[in-house]
C-alpha cells in the first residue's frame, strides 16, 4: 500500500487510544517465537550474543514513546546497551499514517541511517507532526534523500506491507495493544516502566 501524502499530513499527535496502558507485567511470551526477525529485517543495537534481549515496540509519533526514548531510554542505552550487557531490538508499531510514513522513510535509507532517524524523529516530533508531509521530507533531506526518492519511499508496498507485518504480528501473536511495550527476555513490561523496573529484571538475569 502506497502513503498518501496528504492523508498523513492531516495526522495528529493523538493516540486514537493505543497510547502506554498502565499495567502490570505479565507472563512471558514464547521467547523464541518473540526472537524471530521479521522479514523487513531486524533493527537492534548492542551485541548479538547478549544474554539479556530487550524489544520494543512503539509508534514515531506516539507521545509516550517519545518521552520513553527520551528520558529512561538514554540511561539504558548507557548503562546497558553501550556496554554490552544487553541487546535492544526496535521494532515498529505504527498506529496511525504519519508513523507509518515515518517508519517507511527509516526503512527505505541506508540501514546505518536507521536509528539516526529514529532518534531523530522521536527528538523533534511536536516539530514535524505539525505538518507531517513537510516535517517529515526535512528529516529526509538530511538523510540524502531528494524529493524524488522520498516520494518514491512513501509508494513503496513492500516497504509499507514489512512494517504493518511487524505491527500485526505483535498484536496477534504477543498480544500487544498500548505503545511503547517492552519485552525482556520475554517478560512484558508496559510503557510506564521505569528504568529500575528496567534494571529489576535485566540485573537479575545477568548474574
Amino acid at each position: 500500500m502506497s502513503i498518501d501524502r496528504r492523508t498523513f499530513l492531516q495526522a495528529s499527535m493523538a493516540a486514537f487510544g493505543l497510547a502506554a496502558l498502565a499495567v502490570p507485567a505479565i507472563a512471558a511470551v514464547d521467547l523464541a517465537k518473540l526472537n524471530e526477525p521479521p522479514a523487513i529485517g531486524e533493527m537492534a543495537l548492542g551485541p548479538d550474543h547478549a544474554k539479556v534481549t530487550v524489544v520494543e515496540y512503539a509508534s514515531a509519533s506516539c507521545p509516550h514513546c517519545a518521552n520513553f526514548y527520551k528520558t529512561t531510554f538514554q540511561e539504558l542505552k548507557k548503562q546497558y546497551i553501550d556496554t554490552g550487557k544487553i541487546r535492544f531490538v526496535f521494532r515498529e508499531f505504527p498506529h496511525n499514517d504519519a508513523a507509518l510514513a515515518a517508519f517507511m522513510v527509516a526503512r527505505c535509507a541506508p540501514k546505518e541511517r536507521y536509528f539516526p532517524l529514529i532518534d531523530t524523529f522521536f527528538r523533534t516530533q511536536d516539530s514535524w507532526l505539525q505538518n507531517p508531509a513537510e516535517g517529515l521530507f526535512k528529516i529526509a533531506q538530511l538523510a540524502g534523500f531528494t524529493k524524488a526518492s522520498f516520494d518514491a519511499c512513501l509508494k513503496n508496498e513492500e516497504v509499507a506491507k514489512g512494517i504493518l507485518a511487524v505491527r500485526d504480528k505483535a498484536e496477534s501473536d504477543f498480544g500487544v495493544q498500548g505503545i511503547p511495550t517492552f519485552f525482556v527476555n520475554g517478560q512484558e513490561l508496559d510503557g510506564e516502566a521505569s528504568l529500575k523496573d528496567f534494571q529489576k529484571i535485566i540485573d537479575a538475569q545477568l548474574t
